[in-house]
């Protein structure tokens, strides 16, 4: 028969110790009263959680749709994204862990949104749409104010806003419209392209209106006398984007072959220079200073790219293995914010580029090396690997300088 057990404690006569020598929990005996107070005190400090974490960026943004485009308020942390739904969305952002928040969301398009605008005040928003309306809502708390229902015969791609009465926009079939928004009206109807108008820019006078084209030409037209100038000579394929640089003396585009054509401010006709790159495309390109840009592909790499010389001066980030739709300044220059397929729209730390400087001299670049990573997140979010990347660097640029001083010679090959 099995035994049954009972479980015995010890007796008081063994456990409790003399009255002269019983202390209190976790105290030392040779402890006084006011010594273990302050150590009670100092153990409720060490138990207080950690305050909010401030990050060098804010965190991504997760969207339920991919945005095909984003805009930056002029002058707040502010952020609005137009997604393939039709819907759009505004941000707040903020460096502190948990603090970015939607603000509000309007649906009103009834197809997808390719492009948004704040207006300069920031009081106004401007979207378009591939269902052929232009939208103006509310900044602050995106109501519909007006809309120009079948403002194009095609659906609309791009979108500028040239000044706080009149903007400009580009649909699927080639033709540009520019509006007097205080009437509702077009003052400027011309189809001068084959093909859709990607991207418009103007320039700092507002008086030539510039448009890139998927017919492979850039489109000039000037604002002041309302008319069509010219069209540049065609280039391989299509032109997806057009940026003013160099304190109005030189224009920039984007190609979907991956090459940069570089015009001259007024000899729009011929490129006067062009730079390959080694990406799949440059579908956008956001000017940081007047030799500095980022450019953005279909390979989900952002490249920083030092105009004249033309350099790739590095990576800034990516969106692993996701097409890229578009890349904007912040108000304060501090990030560059980009949108991609990946739904997420991504923040990077673009504030130390104005600082660096290209040499006329070309570096050695050894054959299949990466490019530099020039922010911390460039290559991945993990902070142990972004070390050893950094270290990896210092290493091949100590190895170029070494390889450099016994080789005098320059090589002419493009980044």
């Amino acid at each position: 028969m099995a035994a049954s057990t009972q479980h015995v404690g010890p007796t008081s006569e063994e456990t409790d110790p003399p009255e002269s020598v019983r202390t209190e929990p976790n105290k030392d005996p040779g402890t006084s009263e006011s010594e273990s107070e302050k150590l009670e005190d100092d153990a409720e400090e060490e138990e207080e959680p950690p305050g909010p974490k401030i990050r060098e960026t804010p965190q991504d943004i997760q969207l339920e749709a991919i945005a095909n485009t984003v805009a930056l308020h002029p002058s707040r942390d502010i952020l609005v994204c137009g997604d393939v739904d039709g819907d759009v969305y505004a941000f707040s952002y903020s460096c502190t862990e948990g603090e970015n928040r939607e603000l509000w969301s309007s649906g009103h398009h009834l197809k997808s949104c390719r492009q948004v605008r704040i207006s300069a005040d920031g009081l106004k928003l401007y979207s378009v749409s591939r269902d052929k309306a232009v939208h103006l809502l509310d900044m602050e708390r995106g109501q519909l104010v007006s809309r120009i229902r079948g403002a194009h015969g095609a659906p609309i791609n791009s979108l500028l806003l040239v000044d706080e009465n009149m903007l400009a926009t580009g649909d699927d079939g080639g033709t540009l419209k520019v509006w007097d928004m205080r009437k509702g009206t077009a003052i400027m109807d011309m189809k001068n392209h084959e093909d859709y108008i990607s991207d418009i820019t103007v320039d700092q006078n507002k008086r030539i209106l510039l448009t890139a084209s998927g017919d492979g030409t850039m489109g000039v037209f000037n604002l002041k006398r309302r008319r069509f100038e010219l069209l540049s000579e065609y280039q391989s394929g299509d032109l997806t984007s057009v940026a003013v640089m160099k304190r109005g003396k030189k224009v920039v585009c984007g190609s979907s072959e991956g090459t940069v054509y570089i015009f001259n401010w007024n000899g729009f006709g011929a490129t006067s220079d062009r730079f390959a790159l080694k990406a799949e495309s440059v579908d956008c390109i956001a000017p940081i200073t007047e030799n500095i840009m980022c450019t953005a592909s279909m390979d989900g790499y952002i490249r920083a790219i030092n105009l004249l010389p033309n350099r790739v001066i590095g990576c800034i980030g990516q969106h692993v293995g996701e097409p890229v739709e578009e890349i904007v300044k912040s108000w304060d220059s501090r990030f560059l914010v980009s949108c991609a397929h990946d739904q997420l729209i991504k923040f990077w730390d673009v504030s130390g580029l104005p600082k660096l400087s290209v040499d006329e001299y070309r570096k050695r670049k050894k054959k299949g090396g990466r490019m530099k990573s020039l922010t911390k997140k460039a290559l991945g979010d993990n902070d142990f690997f972004s070390g050893l990347v950094e270290e990896t660097e210092k290493k091949e640029e100590e190895e170029e300088e070494q390889e450099e001083g016994d080789d005098s010679d320059s090589d002419s090959g493009s980044d």
